[in-house]
């Protein structure tokens, strides 16, 4: 799988995902309070209040979610204008209200961010404006008309103007802070949840894989008996047609065609139903494996092994390492001019793996943020030429990374180069450098923490 594989949710889906019900509910929150509101303010606090107008406006609500209820089904879902929508009206229902009972004078002019911020955490970013747009409208408008809050007794109640001034200011700073915000930090979560997610399909797809490998090695070991049978029926039939030459011939026929399944099948290399191979390999094997894809796209992929003491250790053969290291290597050969090259190195406590190229490196403002999902920017015109292969956004190796350090590796990205230094020589040049680090006991597939089995699979005897 690669960064073209997957796709993020686009377009803020989450929006989509909210029940009208979920809205009506917290609508008929509001509405109790607001007439809470009303009636203290007016039978404890003794203030004047436009009651008629002040029902009219819950009563408005009201009535929507009477609608909404009777209209819609329960299951029913908001898209992202009807979401919009929804915000607004409520929106606009409350700036009414405190218009009738004091505007900024009015300490339930808080209120205002609720609409505000539900937009900023589900909406689009052009909802959010819009939304954030009417609200900082809407409050400047209530700091200069609105009724006035009165006591019985004829007393105004209102603050000084400084204060109206301070709660204006104070309003519209909170409206963009906290759209800013919470667009912000909704956007990284659903980004990371999207990551996740195409790593799990790739873990998934990994394993069906190596299951299928299991499959094979299941069906080698199964079919060699009734090989056997064949050919030792073919055998007897070759001794009885001697007089028929004709029905010889389709015997003869039989038998090279059990023969030939035979080697098929030997050549598999995987007998037996716990293939030890589907479990743990040499780590140059490993390599290779996940190099295999992309030895053929016309870069030159070189491998080499550190001059270390100790003979090659046999690793763990998971599938989130041969993903990850695969998706590891595409990036390299992506991006290299010509050659890319992949070390190994062990001791007796630890195994490194280095991945280098000789492109032009990594972007130096990204290179604090690889391994971030959709990091990814739109490239100009210049850039295309440069880089003809590429059209990710970062999920690869955001999944090479997260499948890697599942396994207990530690990833390291840097640069051999300067990216800015023209290229244009043949001398070979270091771009782009990753080298992945485990605990030699992490992976080890026979001293580490969890030895695989050893011994030999069993032949296929036709």
């Amino acid at each position: 799988m690669t960064d073209t594989d997957v796709r993020p949710l686009g377009g803020r889906m989450w929006s989509n995902w909210i029940r009208l019900r979920t809205i009506i509910l917290l609508r008929w929150f509001a509405i109790a309070g607001q007439l809470t509101a009303i009636a203290i303010a007016t039978r404890v606090f003794d203030i004047e209040l436009e009651l008629g107008l002040c029902y009219l406006v819950i009563g408005a609500s009201a009535i929507s979610n009477l609608v909404a209820v009777l209209v819609f089904p329960e299951n029913k879902r908001l898209s992202e204008v009807e979401n919009m929508l929804m915000v607004l009206f409520d929106l606009l229902q409350l700036s009414f209200l405190l218009f009738l009972t004091g505007g900024l004078n009015n300490p339930f002019a808080l209120l205002m961010l609720g609409p505000v911020t539900i937009s900023a955490a589900v909406l689009t970013l052009r909802s959010t404006l819009v939304v954030g747009g009417t609200a900082v409208l809407l409050v400047s408008l209530l700091a200069v008309f609105h009724f006035p809050l009165q006591h019985v007794s004829g007393t105004v109640l209102e603050i000084p103007q400084i204060f109206v001034f301070g709660n204006w200011i104070a309003l519209i700073i909170a409206i963009v802070f906290i759209s800013a915000y919470s667009v912000r930090v909704t956007t990284e979560i659903h980004s990371m949840s999207d990551a996740l997610a195409a790593t799990q399909m790739a873990l998934a797809r990994e394993q069906k894989l190596t299951d299928l490998g299991g499959v094979v090695a299941a069906a080698a070991h199964e079919l060699g008996t009734p090989l056997a049978t064949i050919k030792l029926a073919s055998s007897e039939l070759l001794e009885e047609l001697q007089d028929r030459p004709d029905l010889r011939e389709d015997a003869v026929l039989i038998r090279a065609q059990a023969d030939r399944c035979s080697d098929i099948l030997r050549n598999m290399g995987r007998a037996g139903k716990d293939d030890l191979h589907l479990r743990q390999a040499p780590l140059m094997a490993v390599l290779e494996e996940a190099a295999e894809p992309h030895l053929t796209r016309g870069k030159s992929v070189h491998f080499a092994e550190a001059e270390t003491a100790g003979a090659q250790p046999s690793i763990l053969r998971k599938p989130e390492i041969v993903h990850g290291l695969r998706n590891l290597i595409q990036n390299a050969v992506d991006f290299a001019r010509r050659n890319v090259w992949i070390q190994a190195d062990w001791s007796e406590d630890r195994i490194a793996i280095r991945i280098l190229d000789d492109g032009r490196g990594y972007p130096p403002h990204l290179l604090g943020r690889i391994g971030d999902p959709f990091v990814g920017r739109r490239r100009g015109p210049g850039e295309r030429p440069l880089r003809p292969e590429y059209e990710g956004m970062g999920l690869g190796l955001f999944i090479a990374k997260t499948l890697l350090e599942r396994s207990g590796a530690e990833l390291t990205f840097a640069n051999g180069n300067d990216p800015f230094i023209d290229r244009d020589s043949d001398d070979q040049h270091i771009g782009a450098i990753v080298e992945v680090r485990w605990s030699r006991a992490n992976i080890d597939a026979r001293t580490g923490t969890t030895p695989v089995p050893t011994g030999h699979n069993q032949p296929i005897r036709a």
